[in-house]
């Protein structure tokens, strides 16, 4: 073996890093399993103070690695985390309306022509959903108003800063609209992490959709979708306030210093202060034991801080709640604490009425230690800010004479105006910049600013000043944001998938090993060493790139538990074919791994190129098995062709033959003697793959076509819970009436005391009354049974919009598949009929499959076509592709062994010889993928049932229409030559006929 100790050093390193990653996730889940120990009481968990507990820990040193400690958050950023899936939460994609932008950056007009091209634009929005709204408004526009000018409309002051005038050329003006769309997605991105990150979960996940103006959140845990609805879909709050000067504030901060120091020093128990855990588990930041007043704590502007504290020894008064350093502040897991002690009564009776906090957004981070300031906001009569964000026209990151990154903001001419008055009286004073009641900003006014045109300077780095535009720019131009997409899982329901997904991947695993080591023996043994040490990796490289697992990856790495032992099986199989001619053990070993490389690596690369294809595509759960299964390729050729093999020279080192076993008595005999004329029949196979589709199309025709998923076709769904079993088209009926008539379909889920409900019911209205009208709707028909104790377990919603993005992506991945693996294949094999047979054979992979559910249907199993049927699908295809590619890898050999044989002479041989590899590995991926039919749930049906269809289909096409394909394109000439075989060409079963 070649550069033996660069891949041992490589597998070193690659092994250390997973360990070191999935020992993260094992901290974890022990100090989440010390919250739950800590927060229950007489058998119930206290949800509040299982949180309370990870707070106080969240900044605390929990390990220590080689002596550098490691705090929850650290070990949180890094373990192996859950999808929503399996832990419950919702998942939500947003999307930034652009019509709003439009309008309002034209000033509202109310152009006819204009508002007409306007709403011709959204309805070849809905033809063309991956063309720019901007380019979709153009053309609208062009055929309503020909020959006119758009400089027309959005010549007015609102554009005059951006050289938008009635001499702009059409191409200035689309170019400005689509900079501010854009611009107003970022703003809309960041507004939304930063409510996310105030949101209070563990592990939330925000990310824009490239190329799209859609925005994907996931909030586990979340146990209040309404108010996450109102949250994420709620305007900016943009304002200005006037900040209290130190000197007038810090008198009442003394009063109830000395209120607090009485109520402690008493013995009372403060009502809103939050009861801390064992000090095991805190690490507050507090300052030094001799400060006792709030007072002494400003006084001190470097003050330090004592980790090792406790709140309680921190001082008395309020110095234990504020303790940032220097100023008026605390640490950032304090905050919670703080916001009760501030809305306390008692704290309400002392400060002034026209007296608020508002904490910064960022924290500052002092000796480790990450702090939020708290700011005094002088409230106005009313309680309204002296200025909204509508008044800023623009705002953008410039540079100061000296090249220090500031902000400019200009405002319109009312806005001026307030702005003079503010500054006016705000002179030496700060006024701060207040989005979603988060201070951004607070700066200092020099001087009285007339004419709306302001500099905003002080110590920013370019990105700050370029985030301080962008939260200016919120309250500029609307940008409503409205749900396409939702799902919400329920936590019972994600406990029964992580058990579902767990079993299903314990019992492939099982059924893999014991079927490996009672087929290859002792070589069998080191196949499944090396499969486990696949595993291990696969869960520490998603632990590394923080790549959550969920169902449909749990899905993936079942499927590459299957198809990583196909590379194991080519290697033993090349092992025992040599064997068969008389090689020594280890002389057999060599040839067999370097003969099996090339059909591994070709086998891998088409797996990758589906990988790639459905990560880029793909979106949620389609992607996260994008993911796994990219990862599972290069992990599974490490592992199968690297370690396997290290572990077998090292067996045989210096020993007997004996050492290692490439067979036992069940196999040794197995497949020997197969002589079969596999292209001769290939006609009929031909003939009967067009029947079998032809019905399967026709049953689709009759049954008003595809069975499509809320994915494809958009709508509403629930998972209902009854205490008995339901009669599914009894509730069915029952709901009819109230969902007006609208599609609706329901379906056992799991269990009969368990119904999917699909409705297309208001499919086309996204906003969040239509959600409540829906699920009004079906509460109201499910009051029927109400005796059986309904229950909304979980819910999803797809717009029509992202539905259509869905079905183009989808065939759009599909047909981008076959071409790159046509360009492979060509690339590889050198000849155009390669190619075509492969594609072709594929294409005939997807249509089996398609088929097959409207036939399925018929007979009484009905599942749906969704986002994860056509990663099966394609999965097929990589599995397919992995078969053919293999027969053609022999060919190619054949004909490089003996070149006076012709395609036609050596095409049987080829199929037969590596007959016994594609039943080994057809078998072993088949019952991989039954087991999850049986075991992985509803979630998975559809897709394991895919699985087992295309691999049946992959492996028939392989055999049966790949390679014959390649003979029928090669014409007549070609088959001549199959009667003039050499004597010694590999043995030929019959001729074609």
């Amino acid at each position: 073996m070649r550069n033996k100790g660069l891949v041992i050093a490589l597998t070193l390193i690659v092994s250390a890093l997973c360990f070191y990653f999935l020992y993260f996730t094992f901290i974890s889940r022990r100090v989440q399993n010390d919250a739950v120990q800590y927060a229950t009481q007489n058998g119930k968990v206290d949800q509040q103070q299982r949180q309370h507990y990870l707070d106080s820990v969240w900044r605390a040193p929990v390990t220590n690695i080689l002596g550098v400690d490691y705090t929850y958050r650290d070990v949180r950023a890094s373990e192996l985390g859950l999808g929503l899936d399996l832990k419950g939460g919702m998942h939500v994609t947003l999307e930034v309306s652009p019509v709003e932008i439009v309008r309002a950056m034209a000033g509202n007009s109310k152009d006819p022509k204009f508002n007409q091209a306007l709403t011709r634009a959204q309805q070849l929005q809905k033809q063309n959903p991956s063309t720019s709204f901007t380019a979709l408004f153009a053309q609208a526009f062009r055929e309503v108003a020909p020959g006119d000018k758009l400089a027309r409309i959005f010549a007015n002051t609102t554009n005059k800063s951006r050289g938008i005038d009635y001499n702009s050329t059409d191409q200035k003006v689309l170019a400005e609209v689509d900079k501010e769309v854009e611009e107003a997605i970022e703003r809309a991105f960041r507004i939304l992490r930063t409510r996310v990150d105030k949101f209070g979960v563990n592990q939330p996940n925000i990310q824009r959709v490239k190329g799209t103006g859609r925005i994907q959140i996931e909030l586990p845990g979340v146990d209040n979708p309404d108010r996450v609805r109102k949250l994420l879909q709620g305007q900016a709050k943009l304002e200005f306030w006037e900040v209290w000067p130190q000197q007038d504030f810090f008198p009442y901060l003394q009063q109830l210093d000395e209120i607090i120091k009485a109520r402690d020093a008493a013995g009372s128990a403060g009502a809103t202060a939050a009861a801390a855990p064992p000090a095991a588990a805190v690490d507050t930041a507090a300052t030094a034991a001799d400060s006792t007043s709030l007072a002494s704590q400003l006084a001190k502007k470097n003050a330090k801080t004592d980790t090792a504290a406790t709140a309680q020894q921190a001082g008395t008064g309020l110095a234990k709640y504020f303790t940032m350093p220097g100023t008026l502040g605390a640490n950032i897991r304090d905050t919670a604490r703080v916001n009760d002690l501030l809305r306390s009564p008692e704290v309400r009776a002392v400060l002034p009425a026209n007296l608020t906090f508002l904490w910064d957004v960022k924290p500052t981070t002092i000796d480790k230690q990450e702090y939020l300031q708290l700011n005094a906001i002088r409230k106005q009569a009313g309680g309204n800010a002296p200025m909204g964000g509508d008044v800023v026209s623009d705002a953008r990151q410039d540079y100061d004479q000296g090249g220090r990154p500031e902000v400019s903001m200009q405002m319109n001419p009312s806005g001026a105006k307030k702005w003079q008055k503010l500054t006016a009286a705000s002179i030496g004073k700060q006024v701060a910049i207040v989005l979603d009641d988060y201070v951004y900003s607070a700066p200092v006014v020099q001087s009285e600013i007339a004419g709306g045109n302001s500099s905003i300077s002080g110590n920013f780095t370019i990105e700050e000043a370029q985030d301080l535009a962008n939260v200016l720019k919120a309250g500029k131009l609307p940008a409503p944001t409205r749900i396409v997409e939702e799902a919400v899982v329920g936590p019972s329901l994600g406990q029964e998938a992580i058990n579902q997904g767990l079993y299903s991947s314990l019992a492939g695993l099982a059924v893999i090993m014991i079927f490996m080591a009672f087929y290859y023996g002792r070589a069998g043994l080191v196949a499944d060493a090396a499969l486990l040490f696949n595993m291990f990796l696969i869960l520490g490289v998603l632990a590394q790139f923080s790549t959550a697992l969920t169902l449909p990856g749990i899905a993936g790495m079942v499927l590459v538990i299957g198809t990583s032992v196909d590379a194991n099986v080519l290697i033993f199989e090349r092992i025992r074919e040599e064997l068969s001619h008389g090689l020594l053990v280890k002389d057999a070993i060599n040839k067999g791994y370097s003969r099996a490389f090339s059909a591994i690596f070709d086998s891998n690369v088409t797996t990758l190129i589906v990988a790639i294809i459905l990560g880029f595509f793909g979106t949620g759960p389609v992607q996260n098995f994008a993911i796994t299964l990219g990862i599972g390729v290069f992990t599974s050729f490490l592992s199968a062709v690297f370690v396997s093999r290290l572990i077998i020279e090292w067996l045989t080192k210096g020993k007997e033959s004996s050492a290692i076993t490439f067979s036992t008595f069940l196999s040794r005999k197995l497949f020997q003697g197969v002589n079969f004329d596999i292209v001769g029949k290939r006609k009929l196979a031909y003939i009967g793959s067009a029947v079998y589709i032809t019905i399967g199309f026709v049953l689709m025709a009759i049954q008003g076509g595809p069975n499509l998923g809320v994915d494809f076709r958009g709508g509403r769904a629930y998972v209902v819970d009854f205490n008995k079993a339901e009669v599914s088209s009894d509730v069915r009926e029952a709901l009819l009436d109230d969902f007006q008539n609208a599609g609706t379909e329901v379906k056992t889920y799991g269990s009969n005391s368990r119904l999917r409900i699909t409705t297309g019911y208001l499919a086309d209205d996204e906003s969040v009354e239509a959600d409540k009208k829906v699920e009004s709707a079906l509460l109201k028909g499910l009051a029927e049974f109400g005796a059986d104790d309904p229950q909304i377990r979980s819910s999803s919603k797809v717009g029509a919009t992202i539905a259509d993005d869905i079905k183009r992506t989808s065939i759009l991945s599909l047909g981008l598949t076959l071409v790159a693996i046509f360009v492979y294949v060509l690339f590889r094999f050198e000849k155009w009929q390669y190619s075509m047979a492969a594609v072709v054979a594929l294409f005939h992979d997807a249509l089996f499959i398609i088929a097959t559910y409207p036939i399925a249907r018929a007979l009484g199993l009905n599942l749906e076509m969704d986002q994860v049927f056509v990663a099966a699908v394609l999965s097929v295809l990589g599995y397919s592709m992995n078969d053919t590619v293999v027969i053609y890898d022999r060919i190619r050999e054949y004909l490089h062994e003996n070149p006076k044989l012709t395609f036609a002479q050596v095409v049987n041989p080829a199929l037969v010889s590596t007959f016994s590899r594609t039943m080994i590995t057809a078998t072993t991926v088949l019952m991989v993928v039954v087991v999850l039919f049986i075991f992985g749930g509803e979630t998975l049906r559809s897709f394991s049932f895919a699985m087992i269809i295309g691999m049946l289909a992959g492996t028939y096409s392989s055999l049966f229409i790949a390679a014959p394909l390649i003979l029928d394109t090669y014409g007549d000439k070609e088959k001549q030559h199959l009667g003039n075989t050499p004597a010694d060409a590999p043995k030929l079963s019959t001729a074609v006929q």
